[in-house]
């Protein structure tokens, strides 16, 4: 069982919406991005959404993200789990991010983005309840997975589906 350790949040005091993944699979690990993986869809998305295509350098993508008022994270610091399906995250291993600061109630974040099931369920379960009120300040929103393993979806559905968070960024 492999111990998997996450990035820290790319956010601001501009950040608008906010995009929670679960944990970050080995490809992005290994590259030390959210993302990494060439056939995950999310920056390609970004790029149709806001103009951080995956062929721009990385730390410029993120940049773009943060000009847009959209934050990324994920719901996990830390964890247990072979390869990078979230399905195969062992239970009671999971070590949750401090949200405190970033969705406190001053908080400029007005809609939290889940990419996937797994991070709705987790930050539900793990997180919502610390946040006092969270619920009545911001909309949140489960959006289908980007993964490649979330084969099911065309990338055009995927698009639409996505496009709610550029109508929330403005």
């Amino acid at each position: 069982m492999t111990q998997c350790l996450g990035f820290g949040p790319v956010a601001d005091d501009r950040s608008r919406v906010l995009i929670l993944g679960s944990m970050p699979g080995v490809a992005s690990l290994e590259k030390h991005q959210y993302y990494g993986h060439p056939r995950n869809a999310f920056w390609p998305i970004m790029g149709e959404l806001f103009g951080a295509r995956p062929e721009i350098d990385y730390p410029l993508r993120l940049q773009r993200l943060l000009d847009r008022h959209v934050a990324l994270w994920d719901v996990l610091m830390s964890c247990h789990r072979p390869g990078s399906l979230d399905a195969d995250i062992r239970s009671g291993t999971e070590q949750v991010n401090d949200f405190s600061e970033l969705l406190g109630s001053d908080t400029p974040v007005r809609a939290i983005f889940f990419n996937g099931m797994t991070a709705e369920k987790m930050f539900n379960k793990h997180v919502i309840h610390t946040l006092d009120g969270l619920s009545e300040r911001c909309d949140l929103v489960r959006l289908p997975s980007t993964s490649p393993a979330h084969a099911a979806m065309t990338f055009d559905a995927k698009l639409k589906a996505w496009q709610v968070v550029a109508d929330y960024a403005g």
